[in-house]
């Protein structure tokens, strides 16, 4: 019997153990449960929160007031319209945008309310507001998390029936003028089409209305609905949908038009490569640059964005919280205006116009300058594009012509490298009679149109236009002779032709404004190859100089060798580079200059019947795949004033045609500047 109870105390025993551990067990999982609970909440309130902040960025305040709790925690809560209606008077007045939040915690309070807490910053119509610490509590029911909105929402600090103040100056964007003034990019009087809702009409009235709008003025049905669903728009508002141009037509019903400031570019596509145009900032430009106001423009490209911040200034106001009779509380963000500053080019506007006008529309490029002191006169580039249609609301259809146009209006021609041509056949013959290879006196006899150094060049030669067997330097410059640069180049040697070309900025970053690469010698240190030497002595091969660094090169020729270089802003000092040639290189060469003009045969002798002292070279650079195909030929002039040095021009037209050439464009500009620039 003792044994049997013995046993049956362990059994006792073991029962109870066993339920203890069935107890414990059981506690653990209704504390895991409920911990499990709790970080879903926890959870589950943040992303809330995170939903919130992402509406109210967005713009969307009818889901961000919707989030709202329901429940009326006190008797001044308020409903979801109220809730809405103040975040789109506030947000929607001060054009809040970027809003980002950090920090964010949630933190439980009881079985039900959450308390929450984050750092936020936000982009306003006044620039950035940042360090906001943002408190306060969630409703959990049912699996279901709504925020319990009180006035701390909108701003920290806001209670009860407190006001949002608000008070803007805009800062006037500076002008952009020539070097007499004259505007290039102003503020002017634009023409703004916009609609009134509720002069649209309802059902199939407004709709045909609409369509009729889209229509006469090149729009779309869909951008105009858009517009006039914006969550700020009454039925009595003025949408604006465009800036629109020339003659104004018979307005469709709802349409209307109002004068405003704007924007203005005065030469048009004249001057667009250069000046560039402005846009409205994006979410992307403040990301960039918070100090960035939510709303106003910012340049998009050329001058406009290059001196962005000095033109933009910057915007005035005030943003405060006040109480509910309108007496000031708190102080969020206060600026004084401070319009932005004018830019004083040394662009001529005639000048600019002239030559843009010149080019006809064929894709090219001049470049004017005053060569004494480096002011660039005119940097036109061809084709063109309409900054105006740019910045004040350009249609698909026509931004889509621009970009499909392989003669790619958006580019630059005046800062594009290309290889110069015959035009650089100068710079070779300063740097022969700078080391003595070049003899000026020196006859050489050229037989043919095509010559080549001996059987190692195989099939490659060296080709001229004319056939003149007698040639020196001077008669080599008047006919623009090839064979006699590549054979003066091939004496010279690598060695001494490079030191030359060394003096001049090859390789050097110009002090301008305007993007653009160095110019460029050949793809590598050396030629190795004598036919490489040979083509660029005549201004061939792998040389890539755009035309302002032509220009900046050229300048040596119009100051006894001093090399100039080209300024673009008023009020910078002139620089220069002393001793690129020598004096009596160019005493030689200027004279033969005045020849290519004046003689019969020379190649700019069109010139002549202008009148006018000059000094030319022409040249024509082929661009072809194999030796004896006719390939594309780009066309060169360089052109100055011999007698006062006045003013000095490149000009270059592509792919030209075989009536057509660079100097054949020219006499326009030639003129005025000889008018003008003595």
């Amino acid at each position: 019997m003792k044994r049997s109870d013995k046993h049956g105390k362990n059994r006792t025993g073991a029962y109870i153990a066993g339920a203890v551990i069935l107890i414990v067990a059981a506690g653990g999982s209704y504390f895991y449960y409920r911990h499990y609970q709790e970080t879903q909440a926890v959870e589950a309130g943040e992303k809330t929160v995170e939903q919130f902040v992402q509406a109210l960025n967005k713009g969307d305040y009818n889901k961000a007031a919707g989030m709202a709790s329901k429940k009326a925690a006190n008797k001044s809560a308020l409903s979801e319209k109220e809730i809405l209606e103040k975040y789109q008077n506030i947000y929607g007045a001060a054009d809040v945008k970027g809003l980002e939040i950090s920090n964010l915690k949630v933190d439980k309070k009881d079985d039900s309310t959450y308390s929450f807490s984050y750092k936020a910053k936000m982009n306003t119509s006044l620039g950035e507001l940042k360090d906001l610490s943002y408190k306060g509590t969630l409703d959990r029911n049912d699996g279901k998390t709504t925020i319990n909105w009180q006035p701390n929402l909108v701003f920290p600090e806001m209670e009860g029936n407190d006001k949002v103040s608000l008070t803007t100056q805009e800062a006037t964007r500076g002008n952009i003028l020539d070097r007499n003034g004259e505007p290039l990019a102003t503020t002017g009087k634009l023409k703004q089409l916009g609609v009134v809702p509720s002069k649209l009409g309802d059902g199939d009235g407004k709709t045909a209305n609409i369509k009729a709008i889209a229509s006469v003025f090149d729009l779309t049905e869909d951008a105009i609905n858009q517009a006039i669903s914006q969550s700020w728009v009454q039925h009595d508002y003025f949408v604006p949908l465009k800036i629109i141009d020339g003659a104004t037509p018979e307005l469709p019903a709802g349409a209307t038009i109002q004068e405003v400031d704007g924007r203005y570019y005065p030469l048009g596509e004249a001057a667009a490569q250069l000046i560039g145009y402005v846009g409205d900032i994006t979410a992307e430009d403040i990301d960039k640059n918070p100090e960035l106001s939510s709303s106003g423009k910012i340049g998009r490209s050329g001058l406009e964005m290059a001196f962005d911040k000095d033109l933009r200034g910057t915007t005035g106001g005030k943003l405060s919280i006040t109480d509910a009779d309108g007496v000031e509380k708190k102080v969020l963000i206060e600026h004084e205006v401070q319009n932005g500053k004018d830019i004083k080019l040394t662009i001529d506007a005639k000048a600019q116009k002239t030559a843009f006008d010149s080019l006809g529309g064929k894709a090219g490029s001049t470049v004017a300058t005053t060569p004494k002191t480096g002011d660039l006169l005119a940097l036109a580039s061809s084709p063109s594009y309409d900054p105006n249609k740019m910045t004040n609301g350009i249609s698909q259809e026509d931004y889509k012509a621009y970009e499909e146009n392989p003669e790619q209006p958006f580019i630059s021609r005046f800062a594009t490298g290309y290889a110069p041509g015959s035009t650089f056949k100068m710079i070779t013959a300063a740097i022969g009679l700078d080391n003595g290879t070049i003899d000026p006196n020196e006859v050489l006899t050229i037989n043919g149109l095509k010559w080549q150094k001996d059987s190692s060049w195989g099939s490659y030669q060296v080709t001229r236009v004319s056939d003149v067997s007698q040639v020196d330097l001077k008669t080599a410059l008047i006919y623009s002779d090839n064979i006699y640069m590549a054979q003066e180049t091939l004496k010279m040697g690598e060695k001494n032709f490079r030191a030359g070309l060394d003096k001049f900025i090859f390789g050097e970053d110009l002090d301008l404004p305007i993007s653009m690469n160095p110019a460029q010698i050949s793809n590598e240190e050396s030629f190795n190859s004598d036919i490489l030497l040979a083509d660029t002595g005549y201004g061939q091969g792998e040389l890539l100089i755009n035309p302002i660094q032509q220009a900046a090169m050229y300048s040596v020729f119009a100051n006894n060798g001093t090399l100039v270089y080209p300024k673009l802003i008023s009020d910078k000092e002139t620089k220069d580079k002393k001793n690129v040639i020598g004096e009596t290189a160019v005493q030689t060469i200027v004279p033969d200059l005045r020849e290519v003009v004046q003689d019969v045969n020379g190649t700019a002798h069109s010139l002549s019947a202008l009148g006018i002292p000059l000094a030319a070279k022409t040249g024509t650079a082929e661009i072809k795949e194999k030796q004896d195909e006719k390939g594309k030929e780009n066309s060169f002039l360089f052109a100055f004033n011999p007698d006062n040095q006045g003013y000095m021009m490149v000009s270059m037209l592509e792919n030209k045609e075989d009536d057509d050439s660079a100097t054949k464009r020219a006499p326009e500009l030639l003129q005025y500047l000889n008018q003008n620039y003595q």
